[in-house]
């Protein structure tokens, strides 16, 4: 196996975070730096990262309603929370993408590093709903430019869906992971985020489950995701 999908298949990171830290040189194989991702590698190479020997472990997801203040990280040095925090696991799991330390809702944590890579990487085009409070509320012209894309800095986003819930209220729906992207797309046809939860990922809806709250998903759950990743 690859050294950087054998780093995802264990929980380190996701792949691509895998490679970076391959090219950083953090990762050694029998005692030596390697910084070729595509090395051939098993579980008796030795593998290490930052000197701790890396090795395959039972995979686990859970899906959490993140509250505010609290970063997608998988550690957070500073004085807020991390999402990791807040789930109880001997795992080493980490986020599956971001959401900002100021939006709430659903997020993914998991050691499966290739369901993971799968879930955020654009050729895949997972979609994430939000629940959005508006600071102005927008009109239907508003609505057909976020439904066609919008222009951002970064580029032209792709077609969003998009739906009023009340007069101050929104639904929207993406298939990118651009950083801040529904706030600056809002932003761009002249409104602003009060509040943005996270509603649905994939095929996951938040449900009922309670603010700073989180469980493992079940076996089914894990196979529409999969098949919600291609």
């Amino acid at each position: 196996m690859r050294l950087a999908k054998y780093l995802a298949h264990c929980g380190v990171a996701s792949r691509r975070a895998s490679e970076r830290l391959i090219a950083a040189g953090r990762v050694t194989v029998a005692g030596e730096v390697v910084t070729d991702p595509a090395r051939d590698v098993e579980p008796s190479s030795g593998v290490a990262v930052d000197g701790g020997e890396v090795l395959p472990e039972p995979h686990e997801t859970w899906m959490l309603n993140k509250p505010l203040d609290v970063t997608s990280t998988a550690s957070e040095p500073g004085r807020r929370r991390a999402v990791t925090d807040l789930i109880t696991s001997g795992r080493r799991l980490y986020p599956v993408g971001r959401l900002d330390a100021d939006s709430t809702g659903l997020i993914l944590l998991t050691n499966d590093g290739e369901l993971a890579n799968r879930l955020t990487h654009p050729r895949y085009g997972v979609p994430k709903r939000y629940r959005v409070r508006l600071a102005r509320p927008i009109g239907e012209p508003e609505l057909e430019r976020l439904r066609g894309g919008v222009e951002l800095d970064d580029g032209p986003t792709a077609p969003a869906e998009a739906r009023r819930i009340s007069g101050s209220e929104i639904e929207i729906t993406i298939r990118e992971g651009r950083n801040r992207q529904v706030r600056r797309m809002l932003e761009r046809v002249g409104s602003r985020v009060a509040a943005l939860e996270r509603i649905r990922f994939g095929s996951l809806d938040l449900g009922d489950l309670p603010r700073g709250k989180a469980r493992r998903l079940t076996r089914s759950e894990l196979k529409l995701l999969w098949k919600d990743a291609g």
